[in-house]
């Protein structure tokens, strides 16, 4: 009777917690939105349309990358990642949230062709005085670039991703209730074929939504990148969340061991040499062949139509280059920094930022003025990609919050959570 009335207080505190913290959440994703949609008459609605593809493309790629990652849990069996995998798992709930919100760039698809991705108007002049529909180019895509395709696949990729998530929510969730091995067989089951199924959708959704853009362009590494920014931003989230939990006592009474955080900043870590590995090599493959058809993407990056350098050159050389690689790069060598909580969470948050910035790098000089010069990098542009971010993330946010206290808060009855508890490096 004590220990119930000792109890219940701190779990109503909590559920009161979660869902003041799920109100907040929503309201800032609401205001984050208005404005964003507030720049419709400041700034027009090209570059807002823009900012937004940004905005979408960084959360849903954070999301895919939280569906890897349970997706390899369970292919590999492993033990040291049961207790954040309920957290991730948590974060899939954000898909549903995010197809509603690309719904008005699928919109313009067949409102405004053109306002975006700049092939789906047969009509706009590209370089020479010609126009897409006279590209000979264009006329080899033109099966996989329409926007009847575009439409198809992009909600087909949503599909893929919703239904593998709550697969695996389903079977983590019912587990907790009744202990039965089915939930964890069907879940290695859903990861064999979720796998491939997840990797060929994030592939061609890194195709169709930012590398079209430009769709002149040849690359094989794109899918690959697109990947390791993925699970990059997933772990940079897990481990937010992680020391979230541990700092406001959720973690407490054994759930938390150092070196389950180790083992998380150590797989960032490898995701950071995996990254520039695959962005080193496009560059260098790209720089070495010298093709035109490959080279002039990073030319628009790095010069104006004048030859006079732009200030994407310094965002690739600074902040890509040394932000996104030399900086984590040489912090994560040390254990310390992985393991002090306050260390890793700033390295997480630096990453997460260059992912953005990537993407910026990605998609915005897609965006060219009267003169045919890319988008500045510092103009109102970035105000619009920001409110974006705020505005999405607020409701994946949300959409985390309203999941946390629906389960447990860790796998109580995988097989594996013993292990995970005592897990030693």
């Amino acid at each position: 009777m004590s220990s119930h009335a000792a109890t219940a207080p701190a779990a109503v505190s909590a559920d009161y917690s979660n869902a003041s913290s799920a109100g907040k959440a929503l309201s800032l994703g609401i205001v984050g939105l208005l404005l964003t949609a507030f720049g419709l008459f400041v700034s027009g609605t090209q570059v807002v349309a823009m900012s937004y593809l940004v905005g979408i493309t960084y959360w849903t790629a954070i999301a895919i990358g939280m569906l890897l990652l349970v997706l390899i849990h369970h292919v590999v069996d492993a033990s040291w990642s049961v207790v954040i995998r309920r957290q991730f798992e948590h974060g899939l709930s954000a898909f549903k949230w995010l197809f509603v919100l690309f719904l008005p760039l699928l919109v313009s698809v067949w409102m405004k062709p053109g306002l975006v991705w700049p092939w789906m108007d047969l009509g706009h002049e590209i370089h020479g005085g010609h126009t897409v529909g006279a590209d000979i180019l264009y006329q080899k895509k033109a099966v996989f670039l329409n926007p009847t395709m575009f439409t198809v696949m992009t909600l087909g990729f949503f599909a893929i991703w919703n239904w593998l998530s709550a697969r695996l929510r389903k079977a983590s969730f019912s587990q907790d209730a009744d202990g039965d091995l089915k939930w964890t067989r069907m879940n290695r089951v859903t990861a064999a074929f979720g796998l491939p199924l997840t990797a060929l959708s994030l592939t061609f959704a890194a195709i169709y939504w930012v590398k079209s853009l430009e769709y002149h362009w040849f690359s094989t590494m794109y899918g690959v990148w697109f990947f390791a920014n993925c699970v990059r931003g997933a772990l940079s989230v897990g481990i937010v969340i992680m020391l979230w939990l541990l700092g406001r006592g959720d973690y407490q009474g054994g759930v938390y061991n150092k070196n389950q955080l180790h083992c998380i900043s150590t797989l960032a870590f490898a995701f950071t040499v995996f990254w520039a590995y695959v962005t080193f090599s496009q560059y260098f493959l790209i720089w070495n062949a010298n093709v035109p058809e490959e080279t002039f993407w990073y030319n628009i990056r790095e010069v104006n139509v004048d030859g006079t350098p732009n200030q994407w050159k310094y965002v690739g050389i600074i902040v890509i280059l040394f932000g996104h690689f030399v900086v984590p790069f040489l912090a994560m060598l040390s254990y310390r920094f992985k393991t002090t909580p306050h260390i890793i969470r700033r390295i997480a948050i630096w990453i997460l930022g260059v992912i953005l910035v990537d993407l910026c790098y990605n998609i915005l000089p897609a965006l060219k003025g009267a003169d045919g010069n890319p988008q500045p990098f510092f103009s109102i542009t970035l105000l619009w990609v920001l409110t974006s971010v705020v505005g999405i993330g607020g409701v994946c946010a949300w959409a985390y919050l309203k999941s946390f206290p629906t389960t447990k808060l860790i796998p109580i009855r995988d097989p594996r959570i013993g292990e995970c508890l005592v897990h030693h490096e």
